[in-house]
């Protein structure tokens, strides 16, 4: 019911768009129009009611289901019609032209457009008169339900919604009965023979908490090993994918752009294999279904004698025995958690302390944790769902409620039904557009990272974020649904930055079985190749949305239901399966992120590949034998940009589309019938990697209100000042060719978000004084490499602005600016700059921004000139609500930080010199202790050191092991060892410390 009451309410909208826009309908038409509206508010309100109940709890559910599945279709089908009338009536007008010819032209075009436009409202009478009926026949069963007696339903709001701190209890500073368990699997890790690969497994059942428990022991002994990764399987998993994943985690900087490159797997494991040999590695492989996949990736994971370790984990106990063929390996087995741990991780879930559930909560508490069977998914779910929308604890009464909500649960021993069972009261307990918006992410593959702002502007797209008031940003608004879910554990954050943000997130395997069941159900989305594909479905039902994840079902080009798809997605294993755009008449959203077509398929596939070598056996014949490896990637990069451009040549047909992901596509222009686009809000080209310049039709984009252009892609004149919707710019290079970009920049008075590449010297002046224009900006990202950085001191911000970032090692901040002040800036809650010298006042200065959350300040220069150690200081209350600090490049001690000083930090990050503690500086070890830091949790340092410092550098680093493990809140310590250069060590040598 939830999704049609969604479904509905943009029809409302746009229906209302109708009665008072600029649009002029004959008298008996905007009487059907206002008839039907008034309609469809009615069963709008009726869907809404009905929601709040769950399927089970429904007489005549299937009835009712099909009540809300018409209805459903019903807003489909006349929300295309009223956009498809809109874009007919207003059409797409050229630019005008001068001349008698061009005018005569001009004069033709509108006469054939005033004949569109009469058929134009010719259909759109029909589609609503076609609407009525069925709004009538709908209506009329709708009587049939107005005495169910429906309880009180999920409530949320969603603005300005952050990440609940207590979502990072579990993983980070409590691990609820997985500290006892991840110390013996560290001693069984040690245990045994030091120079053989072994091999860890762990197994149980899905919510008990294996990767986790993984995750954990990772973390705490990876800083004993040369590399290690951390790589996710998945029931259908995409072996290439995981191989590149491997490699990116095995080395960052080496494998930077692996996932841009073109391999397969035997390539991919013959490269793993050559890193990997004489290196003492850890490798995470999480989640593996069957010993068929495991085999194929033991196959890119060599035996060495350098003490390296594997850790698997699994649902089924086969699999762990086959990643465990060695008498010295181990399988574990995890368990539910204990009465006593389910209590402590409940209690801290719901009230942030270990025992301080209220009295007259006992009871039910006790209850509910009997039918949560010890299954930590399950606790954090039904937690979440006792928390009301403000994070307020819900009333006894509705605790009972929960109770009797969830019947017997994981009591019976039925796993998957009793999981699927307490994870859809939380579902059930989700309000309406959260309920939408989670179903959506049933059309992305397992174990797959979501990026949050993919999946924001697509939603948006869809039209799930709908405007409350007329101030509301609606990414902010998404961004708050997207915070919620992860507040109420339906997905797990993913790539928490500085700021406290996901990058990303995943879907739990088990929440992605339900929200896949109750999104087939309702027809929500069809999935082709995942797990739960019904082909036969696709050819009897209208579907709307297509998630298109394997090339061997796919639908084919013969399908007649691609009319009525909305959105369509496709993951590169099938991409070279994707229909012809030609098929799709109401599309609103596209997305071909990460698919790099070749013409090719699968014949391109070298079987013997020598490393940074040739290329043994090519099978395509355009190349001759021989032919170099870069050749041979460049050749395909080509043809997969050649396919992917005859396959968009039907895109500016497109004429709904308002959502349009091409990143990582490999294709090198944007088609000019683009332009026709009038409806497209979001274009990403980002990692494009080929588009040199866009067409000059983007121009006439008017609604669009997020580019991510490539930091390659070139902009030409009179675009980006006709773009004045924009909200959103990402990937902008000023270069030596770009003063027209710097001028029309300041056209953009509403942009809250630019990112931008600074490497033209000579416009600095130019573009200061254009981002004086921006006076709507929050977000500011600077990359400079260039001079005359200070330039930027005489901006003056405006005080929206929340996030700052400047960097660039050449062009940095001689000092921070006068502006960096809390009266300035209110609002600042992220700053990561780039400084030449920091000075002792400055610390006092970023202390005083009241609402920074997020801190990175970063020396320049040479080591040697920041070692003045005992010159700075954090003094006390100052930070008080930074919770991710990194002081980088100049000397800094915990002691310096005095306590009361940054109370809920953390992350913490700072630099240290091995010499300063033996060098007469004045410092002893024990500066570095931080017991009057009391919210740490995570540690990092660089500890910087000169040849011969051997000593310093292991006492130094013993010095922090001992601080990390004394403090309360154990935190995981990272060690940087960085070595300064041997022309500041001479200056070094000869100065003294």
């Amino acid at each position: 019911m939830e999704l049609a009451a969604a479904a509905m309410s943009p029809l409302l909208d746009k229906l209302g768009e109708l009665l008072v826009g600029e649009l002029t309908l004959e008298r008996r038409v905007r009487e059907d129009v206002i008839s039907l509206r008034t309609e469809m508010e009615f069963l709008h309100t009726a869907l809404r009611e009905v929601a709040k109940v769950p399927f089970d709890q429904l007489d005549e559910q299937e009835q009712v289901a099909l009540w809300g599945r018409e209805a459903r279709e019903l807003s489909y089908d006349m929300e295309d019609a009223v956009d498809s009338f809109i874009v007919r009536f207003k059409g797409n007008p050229e630019p005008a032209r001068a001349g008698l010819k061009s005018r005569v032209q001009e004069l033709l075009k509108k006469t054939a457009r005033l004949f569109h436009k009469g058929k134009a409202l010719h259909q759109l009478a029909g589609a609503i008169g076609d609407a009525q009926r069925r709004a009538k026949l709908l209506g009329d069963l709708r009587q049939r339900y107005e005495r169910l007696e429906l309880p009180v339903g999920g409530t949320g709001s969603g603005t300005g919604v952050p990440i609940d701190p207590r979502v990072f209890i579990v993983p980070t500073r409590e691990l609820v009965g997985v500290d006892g368990s991840r110390d013996k699997l560290i001693n069984k890790l040690s245990d045994g023979p030091k120079k053989h690969v072994r091999t860890l497994s762990i197994f149980g059942f899905g919510g008990l908490g294996k990767t986790t428990l993984a995750r954990a022991v990772y973390d705490k002994v990876e800083v004993q090993f040369e590399c290690g990764a951390f790589v996710s399987v998945s029931q259908r998993p995409d072996i290439t994918r995981i191989f590149k994943k491997m490699l990116f985690e095995l080395d960052k900087k080496k494998f930077a752009h692996i996932n841009e490159a073109v391999r397969d797997a035997d390539q991919l494991i013959h490269q793993l294999r050559g890193f990997l040999q004489n290196k003492r590695y850890i490798i995470v492989v999480d989640d593996i279904w069957n010993e068929r996949n495991w085999k194929e990736i033991k196959c890119a994971i060599p035996e060495n004698d350098c003490g390296s370790r594997i850790i698997t984990t699994s649902r089924k106990r086969s699999v762990s025995q086959a990643s465990c063929s060695s008498i010295d390996d181990n399988i574990y087995e995890m368990k539910p958690l204990s009465e006593s741990d389910s209590r402590r991780l409940f209690n801290m879930r719901i009230f942030g302390h270990r025992n301080v559930c209220p009295p007259e909560l006992e009871q039910v508490s006790q209850d509910i944790l009997k039918k949560c069977g010890g299954v930590p998914l399950a606790i954090n779910s039904i937690a979440s769902s006792l928390l009301a929308s403000q994070k307020q604890i819900k009333a006894k009464d509705q605790w009972y409620n929960v109770l009797n909500s969830i019947g017997y649960g994981l009591a019976q021993g039925d796993d998957v039904e009793g999981m699927r069972k307490i994870l859809s009261y939380s579902y059930y307990d989700l309000p309406s557009h959260l309920k939408t918006c989670l179903l959506y992410l049933s059309i992305f593959p397992e174990d797959h990272d979501i990026g949050r702002d993919r999946l924001i502007w697509r939603w948006i797209a869809e039209g799930f974020v709908q405007h409350k008031n007329n101030n509301d940003n609606l990414y902010e608004l998404g961004e708050s649904y997207f915070n919620e879910l992860i507040n109420r554990s339906m997905v797990h954050p993913v790539g928490i930055d500085i700021e406290g943000r996901a990058q990303s997130c995943r879907v739990h395997d088990m929440v992605l079985d339900l929200i896949r069941f109750l999104s087939m159900k309702e027809n929500f989305v069809m999935i082709w190749g995942g797990s739960s594909t019904q082909p036969s479905t696709l050819s009897q039902t209208k579907v709307r949305r297509l998630s298109l994840q394997n090339s061997s079902a796919a639908p084919g080009s013969s399908t007649t239901a691609m009319s009525q798809v909305r959105s369509f997605t496709v993951f590169s294993p099938a991409v070279n399966s994707m229909p012809s755009l030609s098929q799709f008449q109401v599309l609103r959203v596209l997305d071909l992120e990460g698919c790099a077509l070749s013409e090719y398929g699968d014949h391109f596939k070298p079987r013997h590949v020598r490393r940074n070598r040739f290329v043994r056996s090519i099978a395509m014949g355009s190349l001759p034998h021989g032919a170099a490896y870069d050749q041979v990637q460049v050749a395909v990069s080509t043809s997969a940009s050649a396919v992917l451009q005859k396959r968009l040549i039907h895109v500016g047909n497109l004429s709904l589309l308002s959502y349009l992901g091409l990143r990582r596509t490999y294709i090198h222009e944007l088609p000019v019938e683009i332009g026709k686009l009038q409806f497209l809000q979001t274009l990403d080209i980002r990692g494009a990697n080929g588009i040199q310049e866009l067409p000059k039709s983007i121009s006439r984009l008017r609604k669009l209100i997020c580019l991510h252009l490539d930091w390659e892609t070139k902009l030409p004149k009179n675009v980006l000042s006709n773009l004045t919707s924009l909200q959103e710019l990402t990937g902008l290079r000023i270069g030596h060719d770009s003063a027209h970009v710097v001028k029309e920049l300041g056209n953009l008075t509403g942009l809250t978000l630019l990112t931008m590449r600074w490497e033209e010297t000579d416009l600095g002046e130019d573009l200061v004084e254009t981002l004086g224009n921006l006076h709507e900006i929050q977000t500011l990202d600077l990359y400079v490499n260039g001079g005359r950085g200070d330039l930027i001191r005489s901006w003056v911000p405006p005080p929206s602005l929340r996030r700052f970032l400047w960097k660039g090692p050449s062009s940095h901040l001689s000092t921070l600016p006068a502006w960096l002040s809390g009266s300035s800036l209110p609002y600042l809650t992220f700053l990561d700059v780039w400084v030449g010298k920091v000075r002792r006042d400055d610390l006092q200065a970023l202390g005083a921004l009241t609402a920074l959350r997020g801190l990175r300040l970063r020396a320049t220069g040479r080591i040697e000139d920041h070692r003045d150690m005992e010159w700075i200081t954090v003094p006390v209350g100052v930070f008080p609500t930074v919770q991710a600090c990194s002081f980088l490049r100049f000397a800094t001690v915990p002691a310096m930080f005095l306590s009361g000083a940054m109370p809920v930090v953390r992350r913490l990050e700072f630099s240290v010199w091995a010499w300063g503690f033996t060098g007469g500086a004045g410092l002893c070890l024990d500066d570095l202790r931080m017991e009057h830091i009391p919210s740490l949790e995570e540690i990092g340092v660089d500890l910087w050191y000169r040849r011969g410092d051997g000593y310093e550098v292991e006492m130094v680093a013993a010095a922090l092991r001992r601080t990390a493990d004394g403090h309360p809140n154990h935190p995981t310590l990272r060690i940087n060892r960085r070595r300064i250069s041997r022309t500041e060590q001479s200056s070094t040598l000869s100065s003294g410390p």
